[in-house]
């Protein structure tokens, strides 16, 4: 009798503690800061000023398709959303680039995405 009773009590805890914890995700989804502005600064600071469970699309601005293997070599042109716009769980934050040292073209800079 005495297990069955250690065991509810661990149950118990154990239900407690995933609540909490559900409890805690969703306040700090809440209190997750604005979008930076990441326009002309390098590819490299993205990934290290979003929160890591932030979903992230990056893409070559110049319309080549070329691949990002290295991110210290690129720069960012183009952000979505916008800087300053709250950032959400479902938001996927989409980011344009191109190689240091390439100028950001005219259409690609004023364009949404």
């Amino acid at each position: 009798m005495r297990r069955g009773a250690l065991i509810g009590a661990g149950a118990a805890l154990a239900v407690a503690a995933v609540a909490a914890g559900a409890a805690g995700d969703t306040a700090s989804r809440r209190a997750r800061p604005p979008m930076p502005d990441f326009r002309g600064g390098g590819l490299w600071r993205v990934f290290t000023r979003l929160d890591h469970r932030t979903r992230l699309d990056v893409h070559d601005a110049s319309g080549r398709d070329r691949r990002v293997l290295w991110p210290p070599s690129w720069r960012v042109c183009t952000q979505y959303p916008a800087a300053g716009t709250g950032l959400d769980r479902p938001t996927t934050v989409v980011i344009g680039v191109l190689r240091k040292g390439e100028p950001c073209p005219v259409r690609v800079t004023t364009a949404r995405r």
